[in-house]
């Protein structure tokens, strides 16, 4: 019985490690996506970026 609860304590360990890899990537992706945003032209962008955000919410916040 010992050894079912060290195998079980150990995928839970390594499950953990995972979810926190997996959680680094998210952050890394986020962090990306800031500095992309900080670094375009917001003044060639913004009608652009305007309109991609009402596409989005007509698409997927307002039909709910």
């Amino acid at each position: 019985m010992a050894t079912k609860v060290g195998k079980t304590d150990e995928a839970t360990q390594i499950l953990e490690e995972r979810k926190v890899k997996a959680l680094e990537k998210i952050g890394n992706s986020l962090d990306a996506l800031t500095l992309w945003f900080e670094e375009i032209d917001k003044e060639e962008w913004g009608p652009r970026i305007e309109w991609y955000l009402s596409e989005w919410y007509e698409n997927k916040i307002k039909n709910k």
